[in-house]
């Protein structure tokens, strides 16, 4: 039987059993129940009432949050030559083509992002098995194949995420760190919860949030009352 540490203990003598938490409420307590030594990120998990496997349930989509992620995003912009200096100055961390398409292929894959364009998606396509395992593929829905690299990168490192459902029928992503105030987290679930709920399939039948989960790194999740969220 796994021992239970004794920040745990005390994280989870502060819930209240079976409670479905007010969005506002439960922000306030995983931030009060946090015991890392480092800025803790805080995640939310939506389980929704999809059929992954099936195309026309497929949960997918970009959300810009309002007060950002608090993480330091690394891109990596994959452009031809006159585009270099536009990525550059929106704060790429990397740019270029084909040495990049090189490291990749060697299993470099310290970026966080990669952007591209239409025009060069022949070479970067070569990459497919390598990124697509790690989400790193780049994909013109989620915004990351462009002609705006500058305006993607900047979008990029103001906040902005790409999530899908995953096999499971559960979206998780962070909307921000403990370090947050209270209503900046609230905001950013809001707005991530808002727009899972505008991206529900026309196929999706019966109840199409199940539940809704919010912890930080290493805490207990707490349950969100949905109907709080609005």
């Amino acid at each position: 039987m796994t021992k239970i540490t004794k920040n745990r203990k005390a994280a989870l003598e502060k819930l209240e059993h079976g409670k479905m938490y007010k969005l506002s409420e439960a922000v306030e307590m995983v931030k009060e129940i946090s015991s890392t030594r480092f800025d803790a990120s805080v995640d939310i998990d939506i389980r929704l009432g999809v059929d992954p496997r099936k195309a026309n349930q497929m949960v997918r989509g970009v959300v810009t949050l309002p007060h950002g992620t608090g993480k330091q995003v690394r891109v990596l912009v994959l452009c031809t030559p006159d585009k270099e200096d536009e990525a550059k100055a929106a704060g790429a961390d990397h740019v270029g083509l084909d040495e990049y398409v090189e490291k990749i292929k060697g299993g470099w894959t310290d970026v966080d992002v990669i952007i591209t364009m239409p025009s060069v998606m022949a070479k970067v396509g070569q990459l497919g098995r390598i990124l697509g395992p790690r989400g790193l593929m780049p994909n013109p829905k989620s915004g990351t194949v462009t002609m705006e690299v500058g305006k993607a990168v900047n979008e990029v490192k103001a906040g902005k995420i790409d999530f899908k459902v995953d096999k499971f029928g559960i979206v998780h992503t962070s909307i921000g760190k403990v370090s947050f105030e209270t209503p900046r987290l609230t905001e950013n679930a809001r707005e991530f919860i808002q727009t899972i709920l505008k991206l529900k399939p026309a196929a999706a039948k019966g109840t199409y949030i199940r539940s809704i989960y919010l912890s930080s790194t290493m805490s207990p999740g707490l349950k969100i009352d949905p109907k709080s969220t609005d």
